[in-house]
């Protein structure tokens, strides 16, 4: 039974805890940050991509950015053509999850949503399942390494207000784990949105991404190699595995190749052969993918 039925049902009962919780990827999070950070001093804004894993759990999977211009205190309204080509090229790329909300960067002045932010948060919930549509504040000056100033918000309906109901959140414990800034008490935190509590959560594979992305040169391997470079490294390939077969067939004539002893010190002809037809597939099946990688892309 849904938790508001609950509290329907029996009112004298403690309040079921509704938290709902925003679990943000580590991809998206970076490509906000990185985001947020081009666009200094002016803000940005993008969409999040995700789903509603159920009713406590919002899950943003991947962000993409939106050209609207901004200036040090606001935002343009999103463009709905730029929205809609934006998730057809994504379907082309198997990324096929819905828009669950939006973000914009706040650079230097703290998270919170200002009357212009409240209309397009507004906007975004209504063409959401549920009116859940999650509006993301990031503030990329103020975000240091080991520290991410992000919060996540929802408006508080009018009508809702002024009927005496609660917001769904003001049920929640989970929801006051995250102290407010004074900043967002003082421009309308509680009065015409709330906060929902964000974590991050990473998996093997997005742990191993992160490790790597300190390596230097870890971008050398999308990179595709000029088709002219690879077409003249496959030939001397060809042309060098043809020499160790050679003196490879000769060794077996000759029966040294069973005398380890009389070998020591000389050309090993079969280890250079395998070594050789591990280099080549490497490379073209690398040189294949990073065009395939690329036809996608661009």
């Amino acid at each position: 039974m849904p938790a508001a039925d609950v509290n329907a049902l029996y009112p004298e009962a403690p309040a079921v805890d509704t938290a709902e919780t925003v679990h943000i990827s580590a991809l998206a999070l970076l490509k906000m940050l990185k985001h947020a950070r081009a666009g200094v001093p002016m803000e940005v804004m993008g969409l999040m991509l995700g789903e509603y894993v159920d009713d406590y759990t919002v899950r943003v999977i991947d962000v993409y950015s939106m050209p609207q211009s901004g200036n040090s205190v606001s935002v343009e309204a999103v463009d709905p053509v730029f929205q809609q080509k934006m998730l057809e090229m994504l379907g082309q790329v198997g990324r096929t999850e819905n828009c669950v909300g939006w973000y914009h960067s706040h650079p230097g002045f703290g998270c919170w949503l200002s009357s212009v932010d409240v209309s397009t948060a507004q906007s975004f919930e209504n063409s959401t399942p549920q009116q859940r549509g999650v509006s993301v504040v990031v503030d990329p000056i103020q975000s240091v390494t080991g520290k991410v100033v992000l919060s996540a918000f929802r408006t508080i309906s009018t009508t809702q207000s002024m009927m005496g109901i609660e917001p769904r959140q003001t049920t929640s414990n989970i929801g006051w784990l995250e102290k407010p800034s004074p900043q967002a008490m003082m421009r309308g935190l509680n009065r015409n949105y709330y906060q929902l509590p964000c974590a991050y959560r990473k998996n093997e594979a997005e742990v191993r991404m992160l490790l790597k992305v300190y390596t230097k040169g870890w971008e050398n391997g999308l990179q595709m190699s000029p088709p002219e470079q690879v077409k003249k490294e496959n030939l001397q390939t060809v042309s060098t595995m043809k020499r160790l077969c050679q003196e490879y067939e000769k060794m077996i004539t000759s029966g040294m190749d069973a005398d380890e002893v009389a070998n020591v010190g000389k050309l090993n002809a079969k280890h250079h052969i395998t070594a050789e037809i591990e280099n080549v597939m490497n490379r073209n099946v690398t040189q294949v993918l990073t065009t395939m990688l690329d036809c996608v892309v661009f």
